[in-house]
């Protein structure tokens, strides 16, 4: 039998030491990778290009749950094409993925009727309605037009020459608010000449380099331009003036329209309750949070929080009132077109 010694004794001491070490260090990591936060790897799907009104409420919203100590490390990520349904179908194709949500609003319930996709809202989970926004009528600082008036007389007289830009598809808001000026100001909708870009990224390039004579966007996608006077705005579509935004109402221009845009949170079909259930959590705590209420203000959106199962409503009825919208207005939707392919 070997004999130890006092030396022995203390490298074998520091061994096990080391050894002792290096297991907890093992282990600590392995507990690292199963973190209890539910909200460990989300990824939140913009379903058109940067600087979009989706782009910045999900860039916003992932910030703020950050801010808020309620989720940290929320990935944003854009997959742009057919005005959402390029979204819509990688949602699809992530069926029961608790950790993919995607951004949207009337735009992605207007396209549908634009490329009747194979995945449609009604096949994915609803989580939350967010906010409620007006669009605004802009102009660069060089138009011709330096009021609403002026834009109207103009394009009465000749519909086709006063071309209109939006960041959505037929049936989406930027497409659906000048359809609805147009109508309350006699120009029969059909023969407005309206350009379709791919989010508000897209139609700020066309508005500044005059591809079109006016734009129809949400007032958060061009705060800045605005700001800097790049940009001037002509009307709000909201009930009341927006505060910080020097601008009449539709209605105090004598055009009988009041339009808001809305914004939520969808994520894939055939997710475990406890999953859904999760992420609906996640969302009311950032709704209930005050720095949710700071962002409100900043950028003047409206609360309009809906859980899912009361979402779920909504967006069943929103599609509905969308069809008789389009079908009013004599723009019934298109045949059925192909799915453009994702441009990133």
């Amino acid at each position: 039998m070997a004999r130890t010694t006092p030396r022995t004794t203390r490298r074998l001491t520091r061994s096990l030491v080391s050894v002792g070490v290096i297991v907890l260090l093992a282990v600590g990591a392995g507990c690292a990778g199963r973190s209890d936060d539910g909200s460990a790897g989300l990824r939140v799907l913009v379903p058109n290009a940067p600087g979009s009104g989706y782009d910045v409420t999900a860039r916003t919203a992932a910030k703020t749950l950050a801010d808020a100590g309620i989720a940290r490390g929320v990935e944003v990520f854009n997959l742009p094409g057919g005005g959402g349904v390029v979204g819509l179908r990688r949602l699809g194709y992530e069926r029961g993925n608790p950790r993919l949500m995607m951004l949207m609003g009337l735009g992605v319930v207007g396209s549908q009727y634009a490329w009747s996709p194979r995945v449609t809202l009604q096949d994915t989970t609803p989580v939350a309605r967010l906010i409620e926004e007006p669009a605004i009528v802009v102009v660069t600082r060089d138009s011709p037009y330096h009021d609403l008036t002026e834009l109207i007389a103009a394009w009465r007289a000749d519909p086709a020459s006063v071309p209109v830009g939006g960041g959505s598809s037929a049936g989406g808001p930027d497409h659906l608010a000048p359809m609805l000026i147009a109508d309350a100001v006699g120009i029969p909708p059909r023969r407005v000449s309206y350009r379709q870009f791919d989010g508000g990224g897209d139609l700020l390039a066309a508005i500044l380099d005059h591809q079109v004579d006016f734009g129809v966007s949400g007032r958060s996608e061009y705060a800045d331009q605005i700001a800097s006077g790049q940009l001037r705005v002509l009307a709000v579509t909201s009930e009341f003036r927006i505060p910080g935004t020097d601008a009449p109402t539709l209605r105090e221009r004598d055009v009988d329209v009041v339009f808001t845009n809305w914004r939520g949170i969808v994520a894939p079909p055939g997710l475990r309750e406890r999953d859904v259930a999760a992420l609906r959590d996640m969302v009311a705590r950032l709704h209930g949070s005050a720095q949710w209420r700071a962002v409100l203000a900043k950028y003047g959106w409206t609360d309009a929080y809906l859980d899912g199962p009361a979402f779920g409503d909504f967006l069943r009825a929103e599609n509905d009132r969308l069809a008789h919208a389009l079908d009013g207005l004599g723009l019934n939707p298109p045949a059925t077109a192909a799915v453009p392919r994702s441009g990133g």
